[in-house]
């Protein structure tokens, strides 16, 4: 995954732990990307200021500037580069609170490796950066949806989604192979203004299996429950 011009993606990691923040760059390098890590929330302000970068993974949690205190700096400055947040602190306040200032997306620590990838990759998606498929199609097996005309289909056959169900299935199909909590999709798809628990969640998993799965019946589930984690979204 590269620019147009066929150079990599660029960046910044920000975690105070050394050993973390080399493992995420690590994992970008492994994405193609190229990454430059920080410290410090002050060294992170100035990276930012000097070079454009195409993401940052930003922690909360730091020496000095707090990654909310970053982000703010930042913002206020006209730097608008995606933000994904890393914190241990788990609350809805906190969440909110990265959100509203201008934060892109937001990972509870411990975290799936591969799920904070393809988190960045959403984010660089959405922002134009990352390139998608000519087509505006993502395929996830036989599973088909194109993001232009909102057009779903299964091993050719067309699949008639309502809007929630096509924006739950676009969040599976855009992190295949990673396994979404309940509170995750409800974050992402209700955008924080449902008010009411998971099994909302359950009930449009199973709308959506109940459509997919119809059309080659002799398969196993597309969208798998991974007990006590959440659901993942994988071809079989």
């Amino acid at each position: 995954m590269a620019h147009t011009d066929g150079t990599p993606m660029r960046i910044l990691v920000v975690d105070d732990e050394s050993n973390l923040a080399e493992l995420l760059a690590m994992a970008c390098t492994v994405q193609g990307w190229r990454a430059e890590t920080a410290g410090t929330g002050r060294e992170a302000v100035r990276l930012a200021r000097m070079e454009p970068f195409d993401a940052i993974i930003l922690d909360v949690m730091l020496p000095d500037l707090d990654g909310f205190e970053v982000l703010a700096k930042l913002r206020g400055e006209g730097i608008d580069t995606p933000v994904v947040f890393l914190s241990a602190r788990d609350s809805v306040d906190d969440r909110l609170n990265g959100l509203r200032l201008g934060g892109d997306d937001y990972v509870t620590k411990p975290f799936n490796l591969e799920e904070v990838m393809a988190r960045v990759a959403a984010r660089l998606r959405r922002t134009g950066t990352l390139p998608e498929d000519e087509s505006g199609v993502l395929n996830v097996g036989d599973l088909q949806l194109n993001e232009a005309s909102h057009e779903v289909s299964r091993d050719g056959t067309p699949i008639d989604l309502t809007a929630r169900e096509y924006e739950v299935l676009l969040l599976f199909m855009r992190n295949p192979h990673v396994v979404l909590t309940k509170a995750q999709i409800l974050d992402r798809v209700w955008d924080y203004d449902f008010g009411g628990n998971g099994n909302i969640v359950e009930l449009y998993i199973s709308y959506l299996r109940k459509k997919i799965d119809a059309v080659v019946p002799d398969k196993p589930s597309m969208i798998q429950t991974k007990r006590g984690a959440g659901y993942m979204l994988r071809e079989v």
